[in-house]
């Protein structure tokens, strides 16, 4: 419908160049939008206004010109000048009814589309350190970044979707010390946990089964390990200086094989967690990317040399810096530590430098919002190392707030008192955790109401929309039962009798859906698709109530079950985008 419009005006613009009104290499494509009052018609073009100075006449004259220009169309009923020059569209109910037999044809693929055919887009998403349990708050970044690809998909972009794994670094380290010191007390050594340590009783669990499967081999006496260690921060100390002296001593206990052994246990149990979590969540990827493997393939490493050799590497007190002031970042930041050690940053700069490498035409990360100080550092490091640091965009999805009973629940991976994603889809169902997390922009702060989610009532909009897809499989159901056959004639027959105000209503409703899957993939705004989905539900309720659908008269009854079983495949297609499912009966 939309394109259709476009083709029109499109054709009119290149009319007014052919008769020299508009200079040729001055025409300016027009933007074809929908209008927001439907009384000035159904969708409206600027492409007057755009054109009126190279033309060299006022918008509104120039705007005569083009309407005398555009091809007579059977699709539009009407076209009207409007405002300064706005060229108003409405169109035919013939070319809305015209949509239906191409909606039962399209079935699964209807609303698909080629926007970004030939274009690989990475899309990494979620990316938690595998610390812990998935929390209700990594849950808002799975949905969102799993819906996200899954639209860009739809609309024919060839997606790649990561996960990138923290196996390296400093809190991994805290997390093998916290399951070695539980397991040391599972030993019977008698110690004082540290503050700073992972206290979740997923430490303990991993920790029983490391005493269960090897007994007293990693054992060491409490007063060994606790030598001369800083003390902890109740005890007037410095929390982090005390768990950073208990990592080193760990290593030197036991060993780098036997620390690795540790580390990689604790490691490799959370991770198997993560990814059966995501699966029974639907988010699935095509790749877990090590963080590891960037330093042992020497990635990490020939990132910084291209740095230093570009010239935005300089040294001070014995670390390397990255000069990212240059490119907008707030201050510099370090590479390489004095000690040696390359930083997170480092392996992030490495990590995007292997994305743009393996070709990509966008890569996008989701990231949480606390990271939003990470962006303009590692743009500034793609361009530093000259490469296109537009190819890159970063989506910021804020934390979910979970609400139940009223109250605010706590979220803490370090202290172990979190709801995780678990225990929420348990709770409220896959559809409802899935559909609530995408309802908003990303950027927006979200209250997630457990109560809300869980009421088979209209206020709870996954509810509301799968009812709807349900209720037509019992009109469905019940046309069985009366031995109507309900099986729809084939193309336009019929469907002439459409002519309620409620069904042309929800014919114009169902014609929007290309066009708001197309923008919410390409605008990253999948809660464009659950508002859709909300309004499509609301239509057909209202046309529920109000009209039969088994009458007497064959030929309207054909017509209006034609037109809801179009609604049914619009409510499916969406919903599966969403990864809700759409359920024949509730």
């Amino acid at each position: 419908m939309k394109s259709h419009i476009a083709s029109l005006v499109s054709q009119a613009l290149d009319q007014l160049v052919a008769d020299r009104v508009i200079p040729a290499d001055s025409a300016q494509a027009p933007v074809i939008e929908r209008t927001r009052d439907v009384s000035h018609g159904d969708f409206a073009s600027n492409a007057a206004m755009l054109n009126s100075k190279a033309a060299k006449m006022r918008p509104r004259d120039l705007a005569e010109k083009l309407v005398a220009a555009l091809p007579a169309s059977d699709m539009v009923d009407a076209v009207e000048i409007a405002g300064p020059g706005f060229i108003n569209f409405r169109v035919a109910d013939t070319a809305y009814r015209a949509l239906v037999p191409d909606i039962l044809a399209g079935g699964h693929s209807y609303g698909r589309s080629t926007v970004g055919a030939g274009k690989r887009v990475q899309v990494e998403f979620v990316s938690a350190n595998p610390t812990g349990p998935l929390h209700v708050g990594h849950g808002r970044g799975a949905a969102y970044g799993a819906v996200v690809a899954d639209l860009l998909d739809a609309v024919g972009y060839d997606v790649h979707r990561e996960y990138y794994v923290n196996d390296a670094g400093r809190q991994m380290d805290i997390l093998g010390t916290s399951v070695w010191l539980r397991y040391l007390e599972l030993c019977g050594e008698a110690l004082v946990f540290p503050s700073n340590g992972y206290k979740g009783d997923y430490v303990w669990d991993i920790a029983a089964t490391l005493h269960r499967e090897h007994g007293d081999a990693y054992r060491h006496m409490a007063s060994e390990v606790f030598d001369a260690i800083p003390a902890d921060a109740p005890a007037g100390g410095d929390k982090e200086e005390h768990i950073d002296a208990l990592i080193t001593r760990a290593k030197r206990l036991l060993g780098d094989n036997r620390y690795r052994f540790v580390f990689e246990t604790g490691l490799n149990v959370i991770l198997d967690d993560i990814r059966d979590d995501l699966g029974l969540f639907g988010v699935f990827y095509q790749e877990w990317y090590s963080e590891r493997s960037l330093v042992e393939s020497g990635a990490v490493n020939r990132a910084i040399d291209r740095l230093r050799e570009s010239g935005h590497l300089y040294e001070k007190e014995g670390a390397w810096w990255f000069r990212s002031t240059n490119f907008g970042d707030e201050k510099d930041r370090v590479v390489v530590r004095d000690n040696g050690q390359t930083t997170y940053f480092a392996s992030d700069i490495a990590y995007h430098m292997d994305k743009l490498e393996r070709g990509f035409d966008r890569v996008i990360d989701i990231w949480g919002a606390d990271h939003h100080g990470y962006v303009p550092r590692v743009k500034a490091a793609l361009q530093a190392m000259g490469e296109d640091a537009t190819k890159l965009d970063v989506l910021l999805v804020q934390f979910a707030i979970l609400y139940r009973g009223g109250e605010r629940a706590q979220m803490s991976t370090r202290s172990g008192e979190f709801i995780t994603l678990r225990e929420l889809r348990k709770e409220v169902g896959r559809d409802a955790a899935r559909f609530f997390y995408v309802m908003r922009k990303c950027e927006q702060h979200m209250d997630f109401d457990l109560d809300l989610a869980k009421s088979q009532s209209s206020d709870n909009p996954v509810y509301y929309v799968q009812y709807a897809h349900a209720r037509i499989h019992a009109v469905l159901r019940q046309a069985a039962e009366k031995l109507i056959d309900v099986s729809p004639s084939d193309g336009m027959q019929n469907l002439d009798r459409l002519v309620e105000t409620h069904e042309i209503g929800l014919l114009k409703t169902l014609s929007r859906y290309p066009e708001v899957v197309e923008s919410a993939a390409c605008n990253e705004e999948p809660h464009q698709l659950t508002h859709f989905l909300r309004e499509l539900a609301n239509d057909f309720h209202t046309y529920y109530n109000a009209h039969q659908f088994l009458v007497d008269d064959a030929a309207l009854r054909d017509a209006r079950i034609k037109l809801i079983l179009a609604a049914r495949e619009v409510l499916r297609n969406g919903l599966g985008l969403i990864g809700v499912s759409a359920p024949e009966q509730m």
